[in-house]
């Protein structure tokens, strides 16, 4: 019964970790680039949750308004820091990225303060089930993921906006060549992700309450982790990676022996992956054309 509890809790850990990790893989798909600023607009749609219910108190509008702000934020970060840079280095849009992660969090500190804000979404309980005893939270965090995942793969496979995603991903000059507007489709690549992101963001509220400026940091850098290690630019691939990473972390956390080392055992994971097949696991080799 244990395990059970454990798995569930790692699924539960691992899909947050894939919606995180999709926002990553679909713009390096899409755009060729890696938005190391993605993991803070995890930060940004919190402390919209937090101002949200501190004056109205009701979480799902809460998730709303961090949905609609981080998707607006993600679409003018895009518009203002990346668009200008297409075409340049892969070094100058990598630094980019990074200094608008921390004018973000720096941003956050400046408004909010560094001491830890309580963001109390809802206390759900606990589902008994015999001597299995299951925290409501990771059964509502599953299911909505798994239901998000599911519609964001449908929407690429089967809408004619999805398939012009496909279709820059595979060749931008193609694509534009057949009357498909690029920018058009990377920004909306930017607003997908930036929304996933809020809805990451709440579910990790939901788990923990403590929100601080540096909330979306590591659980951004582990998303990564795992895109990579599902092959960046396959959203398969982001799904699989996240639920792997996040049945560890959860396995490696129940061993006292380990548990101190779980993050490194992640990375040690990354590594050993990469060794053995660069491209990830779902990733396809792609031919660098001369």
């Amino acid at each position: 019964m244990k395990f059970i509890e454990t798995l569930l809790n790692g699924l539960s850990m691992g899909s947050t970790y894939a919606m995180i990790a999709l926002g990553y893989t679909m713009v390096y798909g899409i755009a060729k680039m890696l938005n190391f600023a993605h993991g803070d607009i995890i930060m940004v749609g919190g402390y919209m949750i937090f101002i949200t219910m501190s004056a109205i108190g009701n979480p799902i509008l809460g998730l709303f308004a961090a949905v609609v702000f981080c998707l607006l934020l993600g679409v003018t970060i895009e518009k203002i820091a990346y668009k200008p840079l297409r075409g340049a280095s892969p070094l100058a849009v990598l630094i980019t990225a990074i200094g608008v992660s921390y004018l973000l969090q720096s941003t956050a500190q400046m408004i909010f303060g560094s001491a830890p804000k309580m963001v109390l979404i809802a206390d759900l309980g606990n589902l008994n089930i015999g001597a299995l005893k299951l925290p409501v939270y990771t059964l509502v965090t599953l299911g909505c993921s798994i239901v998000i995942m599911l519609a964001l793969s449908l929407f690429v496979k089967y809408t004619k906006v999805g398939r012009a995603m496909i279709a820059v991903s595979e060749d931008k000059g193609a694509a534009q060549l057949m009357g498909i507007n690029v920018n058009g489709i990377i920004t909306l690549t930017f607003a997908i992700g930036s929304s996933l992101a809020a809805f990451a963001g709440f579910f990790m509220l939901l788990k923990s309450p403590s929100l601080t400026n540096t909330l979306g940091a590591m659980p951004g850098i582990k998303a990564f982790t795992a895109a990579v290690i599902g092959g960046i630019g396959s959203i398969p691939g982001a799904m699989l990676g996240g639920i792997l990473i996040g049945v560890v972390e959860a396995i490696s956390l129940t061993i006292p022996a380990i548990a101190a080392y779980t993050d490194a055992i992640e990375f040690l994971i990354l590594i050993i992956i990469l060794l053995v097949r660069p491209s990830g696991i779902l990733g396809k080799k792609r031919r660098e054309k001369v």
